[in-house]
């Protein structure tokens, strides 16, 4: 009968009535007809039109995408080749969870609304995070990642130690067919929901980055050496009378970056960056390596680190520490006395560092001209630095460097990593000299391969989105800015120029944070097509091997190419078919990572503001949404005002002005404004914030700016 039914459907070149169809079926077929026409529909072979009737699928109508879900429990499916994803109605997600690939029926194509018609692939990647608890003598997991909408028991023979209040990692084991019931087993206990460091143990596991290593990458450390020995310094230039020292934050334990610098004749600078040789000990091939490649990069959570090499190496052997022979690979660069690299020399080293500087010690010879006990002897060179630094940037900004100037918050904790403080980073000259030290040799080394026609690994950054950017400018234009902008011919000096026009402004901080998330993002990819925002034509990342994956397979080329001279076909067509493997690996884990520790930040902000409820605070508001307004404070801790809490007048969202309006009395909340805030509630484990307006602070804005 569905065979029948089909063919007579796909024959006619217009819809049908259910009626027209019913005529060709006999009567004992007619009871099954309604069942076989929806088991049709959602097999995407035919479908219902609007005005009731049933046509031949168009397959044009019919796409494939990941489902992106929201708590909330609507979604959107992002389609690769689509420039808009398509928004799903929480009573047309039909059983998708968020990563789940779908196939989807488009209801609107203008408002890119569609209906999930079918699951092609769960993606629960097997392994979720949750807290254990009972309930009705069966044990479940409440999972936080509330995206997923699905139970998960764990039967009594597979809860290996976990009881109730623990905090754990479950691999799924089953599905019951079509439905959101699962059963899993608990892999490993974190520790109790309320035991310190549990809590950012359980984000890490989320986005699974692991605290601890492989059995296998444990048993290759043992062959690991603590020192240098006198055979690793064959072939290797000595640069350990050379004036070589380390800038890092107080706490840095994972050092792999040293810098030298001296003053040419001509006027130019000889500028030395020395680097960590990683790869001298983490082989491909081995579990370090591959331990290595599947973590990506170091994870800075709070006050854990979670390292991509165990602490052996990158706090040991690898680590530039002081006094002590290291392997590096150097990139000694001249530059001349407008900030432009003249040449440059990349070449096996090994160095004693003089000094484990720290950025506070350095800001105060070179911001206050304080000079800290022990510094003496350095002054002199981190002054000349200074002012190639000040060369160099101002070489950048000339060519369209974009600086967003967008503040982080630091989160402090105690000895137990609760949240005690929180503060805007700091960022000063020191910071900068380093910042523009690391960006100057990844250019040269980019360069020098770029030139030798290889295969290499690039950090890229492409261009913005011209829609984005007019909307943007549109957003600015109903605050009351007039900007200029050539949007026909984007450039970084036309992003440069939009934040020059703005840096007087009072809501610059969110704006540039917002021109910012309007960008593209930054990925790794073998083939080059330059870095927009620091504008710059060939860009990699060299000076990190310790924390980013990319970066130590920058050093393991330059070995092949330069030092060992591997240059035949079977070398290069090897790593053609391997470094784009290496970098949407790269790219994905340092997705995951920043992801993670944003999780992590808003996580500890909301920690800290347990302790602050009903306290007043002044802040600005920094989002406005159809549910209410994010409000922003000096300390960067971002909350929420509802829009039902607004309750002098009943509130709108105005999309075309991007503010809340009151009904009645025309009240207006838009971005940018101060407001008085009570903090109302926390949920910690959410990472959310709620504010309530001051009972003095409900004027709103009764005018738009002009």
């Amino acid at each position: 009968m569905e065979e029948k039914v089909l063919d007579y459907i796909l024959k006619h070149n217009k819809a049908l009535t259910y009626e027209e169809i019913a005529s060709i079926l006999d009567d004992e077929e007619l009871p099954k007809l309604a069942e076989t026409l929806t088991k049709l529909e959602k097999e995407l072979k035919i479908r219902l039109t609007n005005k009731g009737k049933f046509e031949k699928f168009n397959d044009k109508m019919k796409k494939v995408g990941l489902f992106a879900g929201n708590k909330k429990g609507f979604g959107f499916v992002i389609v690769d080749g689509c420039k808009n994803d398509y928004y799903v109605s929480s009573e047309n997600v039909n059983g998708a969870i968020d990563g789940d690939e779908v196939i989807i029926k488009i209801i609107d194509e203008g408002k890119h609304e569609a209906v999930v018609s079918s699951i092609n692939k769960r993606n629960l990647n097997n392994i979720l995070v949750g807290e254990l608890y009972v309930k009705d003598n069966k044990n479940f997991i409440n999972l936080d990642d509330d995206k997923l909408k699905i139970v998960v028991e764990i039967p009594s023979d597979k809860l290996n130690g976990a009881v109730s209040g623990h905090k754990v990692i479950v691999k799924i084991q089953s599905a019951a067919e079509k439905s959101n019931y699962y059963q899993g087993e608990v892999i490993r206990v974190l520790g109790h929901k309320d035991d310190p460091g549990v809590d950012i143990l359980s984000v890490a596991a989320k986005y699974q980055i692991n605290d601890i290593f492989p059995d296998d990458v444990l048993e290759e450390l043992k062959n690991i050496p603590s020192e240098v020995s006198p055979q690793e310094l064959s072939g290797r230039r000595d640069l350990t009378n050379e004036m070589i020292f380390t800038i890092d934050g107080d706490d840095t334990k994972d050092i792999d970056d040293a810098i030298s610098i001296k003053k040419l004749p001509n006027g130019g600078y000889l500028l030395g960056v020395h680097i960590a040789d990683v790869s001298n000990y983490v082989k491909p091939g081995s579990a370090l390596y591959k331990e290595a490649f599947a973590r990506g990069t170091s994870n800075y959570l709070a006050n854990t680190v979670i390292p991509m090499l165990p602490h052996q190496l990158s706090n040991g052997i690898c680590s530039l520490n002081p006094d002590v022979l290291r392997l590096t690979i150097s990139c000694v660069m001249e530059i001349d006395e407008k900030g432009n690299t003249v040449s440059s020399d990349i070449f096996e080293s090994y160095i004693k560092s003089r000094k484990q500087m720290t950025y506070k010690n350095v800001n105060k010879i070179l911001e206050e001209d304080v000079v800290p006990d022990g510094y003496e002897e350095f002054a002199d060179t981190l002054r000349l630095m200074k002012d190639l630094s000040q060369i160099i940037r101002k070489n950048k900004i000339a060519k369209g460097y974009i600086d967003f100037d967008v503040q982080e918050p630091k989160i402090i904790t105690d000895e137990n990593g609760k949240a005690i403080d929180i503060k805007p980073r700091e960022r000063g000259i020191g910071e900068n000299l380093i910042e523009d030290f690391m960006i100057a040799a990844n250019e040269a080394v980019a360069t020098t391969i770029t030139y030798m026609d290889l295969p290499f690994i690039y950090r890229v950054h492409g261009n913005p989105d011209e829609d984005k950017l007019r909307k943007f400018l549109g957003f600015l234009n109903v605050l009351g800015y007039k900007v200029n902008a050539n949007l026909k011919n984007i450039t970084p000096k036309t992003i440069q120029s939009i934040l020059n026009q703005l840096k007087d402004k009072k809501e610059y901080p969110i704006l540039s944070s917002m021109l910012l998330r309007s960008m593209m993002k930054a990925i790794y990819d073998n083939i080059n097509i330059g870095h927009f925002g620091l504008a710059s034509k060939f860009y990699t990342h060299f000076t990190s091997p310790i924390r980013r994956f990319p970066d130590l397979t920058v050093h393991r080329l330059l070995r092949l190419y330069l030092f060992e001279h591997k240059i035949d076909n079977e070398t290069i067509d090897y790593f053609n078919g391997e470094l784009p493997i290496i970098a949407k690996q790269s790219s994905d884990r340092e997705r995951a990572a920043v992801d993670c520790e944003r999780d992590v930040a808003d996580m500890k902000m909301a920690e800290y503001m347990e302790s602050h409820i009903g306290e007043v605070y002044k802040g600005m508001i920094s989002t406005v949404t159809n549910y209410g307004m994010y409000v922003e404070l000096p300390n960067l801790v971002e909350g929420l005002i509802k829009i039902e809490d607004i309750d002098d007048d009943y509130y709108f969202y105005d999309e075309s002005t991007y503010s809340l309006v009151g009904k009645r009395s025309k009240k207006r909340y838009m971005l940018g404004m101060s407001l008085d805030v009570v903090v109302d509630s926390v949920v910690k484990e959410k990472g959310l914030i709620n504010f309530k307006l001051n009972n003095g602070d409900k004027n709103g804005n009764k005018q738009q700016k002009s």
